[in-house]
């Protein structure tokens, strides 16, 4: 097969021919040491695959959007709020996002976090969480605890 058909893979989170680009622009949302690669995206599918990798002690933007999307943890170990709950991933855990659902990753503060992320190729933007929002994810300590904004 020829290259359009088959990435090869060049390391752990590294793929020939993909670029790495920043999570975000920076001091558009709160996030930290979190970078983002687009491995496939096809008009007729609709659909992106994307991979994500949180550097230790790194986390996503605490965000919802209206569309769902389906994450797969590749490496590494974290932690995940989707709503009002925390969980512990790893490996081939799949986490499924439903929409408009508060969700945020956190890597161990050993080792990365490296995921891949499927969404609608054509989604809205991430909404982030006013006050009103914060207080009542906050009731939960747990949650007061872990999450980063």
């Amino acid at each position: 097969m020829s290259a359009p058909y088959v990435r090869k893979a060049l390391g752990p989170g590294h793929w020939a021919e993909v670029e790495v680009h920043d999570y975000k622009q920076p001091g558009s949302a709160p996030f930290r040491d979190v970078t983002r690669q687009v491995l496939f995206r096809d008009p007729a599918l609709a659909a992106e695959w994307r991979y994500f990798e949180v550097a230790p002690g790194g986390h996503s933007t605490l965000e919802r959007h209206q569309h769902v999307h389906a994450v797969m943890i590749l490496e590494g170990r974290g932690m995940c709020l989707v709503g009002g709950s925390l969980y512990a991933v790893a490996p081939h855990d799949l986490v499924s996002i439903p929409a408009d659902t508060w969700h945020q990753f956190r890597a161990d503060e050993e080792v990365s976090l490296g995921f891949l992320c499927l969404v609608n190729a054509k989604r809205d933007r991430p909404r982030l969480p006013a006050e009103e929002d914060l207080a009542e994810l906050r009731r939960d300590p747990e949650i007061a605890a872990f999450i980063r904004v």
